[in-house]
């Protein structure tokens, strides 16, 4: 379940109210008058069954709360409560497929924005991956998986097309076009630190083949970014969040930026074209199938709002 909390102008609590109490998967009605100091108004707090709430925020919406007031929701770990599985059972479809679109939309503008957090993250991730190349070391490499911070604009870019948030897409877009051509620089630089420095040696990077699917662009690039896409975007919008860690590792984006940044310094060009290819297609597949996969879930009777801003926390 999740716990809704509304701040609403006190002209349409009582409507509110009953949204709330007429919806059969909300329970534990909560009512504090007055409370709320900024903006001003009542406090109307309810627990609503996941599958229950995009329906619910769209009626409040609908009644300008989020306008004049405002709407949060927060994630319910443990409900101890006879109402509550009442409120689940009654609610239609299961909480593992339903989409919470406004939860969707703020979890990926969050995740899309390029800031100094989201670079030194993928800055990280292409040095790990670059380490990872010169040392020939998988282990480094997965690692390099792990940390890139690359899957949230993607997904943002995938949400962005599918419900026509146009402001969305550019921002994430933004994000991943700026944010790779900068890793990648300050790669090539470490790698360039590295080889004066005499860490690693051409002979090796070259000769070790344990890497190849790194940079050799096949259908199964294409395949793996696709189920890998399909994958997290399922993993997010049914918050099984655990999900996302397997399809960090199993995407060559950070590994492709990496070793593209090495293959440059050492004058391989057309490894480093075939690993921005392998870049290229892994982000292209993960964004196609994301979307495709978006659009297959129901929105119900959902009411999109091109022009409410996108939340950020």
């Amino acid at each position: 379940m999740l716990h809704l909390r509304a701040v609403s102008p006190v002209d349409v609590t009582d409507r509110v109210l009953a949204v709330l109490e007429e919806h059969p998967g909300v329970t534990h009605v909560l009512l504090l008058r007055g409370a709320a100091v900024k903006p001003p108004g009542d406090v109307v707090e309810a627990d609503v069954a996941r599958e229950a709430t995009d329906e619910v925020v769209a009626a409040l919406c609908a009644l300008g709360v989020d306008k004049h007031g405002g709407v949060t929701l927060e994630q319910i770990d443990t409900a101890l409560s006879d109402a509550a599985d009442e409120a689940e059972l009654a609610a239609p479809g299961e909480a593992a497929d339903a989409v919470v679109w406004d939860e969707l939309l703020s979890r990926t503008g969050e995740e899309s924005r390029l800031n100094a957090t989201f670079l030194a993250f993928l800055t990280i991730a292409c040095l790990l991956a670059a380490v990872g190349v010169v040392t020939n070391s998988t282990v480094t490499l997965v690692g390099a998986m792990v940390v890139g911070p690359e899957f949230g604009p993607l997904a943002a870019v995938s949400v962005g097309l599918v419900l026509k948030r146009w402001d969305l897409v550019r921002r994430a877009t933004a994000a991943l076009v700026v944010g790779f051509p900068i890793a990648m620089v300050i790669t090539v630089v470490g790698a360039l630190l590295g080889s004066f420095a005499g860490l690693y040696d051409r002979q090796t990077v070259i000769g070790q083949h344990d890497f190849d699917f790194v940079y050799t662009v096949g259908p199964f690039s294409l395949i793996v970014a696709l189920l890998a896409g399909a994958a997290g975007m399922l993993s997010m919008t049914s918050a099984k969040s655990a999900a996302l860690v397997g399809v960090f590792i199993s995407v060559t984006t950070v590994p492709a930026a990496g070793y593209a940044a090495v293959a440059a310094v050492l004058g391989e060009w057309e490894r480093c074209a075939q690993s921005a290819g392998q870049l290229v297609v892994n982000l292209v597949g993960i964004v196609v199938a994301a979307a495709l996969v978006l659009a297959a879930r129901s929105r119900k009777n959902r009411v999109d709002d091109p022009g409410r801003p996108l939340s950020t926390g």
